[in-house]
């Protein structure tokens, strides 16, 4: 039991588990966050892919062979912030739909809009 999961593959099963979520979720608000979960399980796996144990912070430093590599950090950071814009525009239209439909239920807003 001394052994721990790598990150890796706990990046994985996350981007799975909302996988499946959003291909059998028919609330949105489910579907949402399970889009969520592969957005953390895609960040996640491309840290993980790039960590380096020995790696030191690239300021003040000359040592290039041990230096860490800024660059995934910063698009890792980009991503996030997209991610939550992404989610929070989600949101926001889903407040919309659940206003003039009244439900979360995607069959049902498909239905009705193509009622209308």
């Amino acid at each position: 039991m001394g052994r721990f999961i790598n990150g890796q593959t706990v990046s994985l099963v996350l981007f799975f588990i909302g996988l499946y979520g959003v291909l059998t979720q028919r609330n949105i608000v489910k579907t949402i966050i399970a889009v969520n979960m592969m957005d953390v399980g895609g960040i996640l796996f491309l840290i993980t892919v790039n960590y380096r144990p020995d790696s030191i912070p690239p300021i003040g430093h000359t040592d290039l062979a041990r230096m860490a590599d800024p660059l995934p950090q910063a698009l890792m950071i980009t991503a996030i912030v997209i991610g939550i814009s992404v989610t929070a525009v989600s949101l926001t239209v889903f407040i919309g739909l659940f206003r003039r439909y009244g439900t979360a239920d995607w069959a049902t807003i498909a239905g009705r809009s193509k009622a209308k």
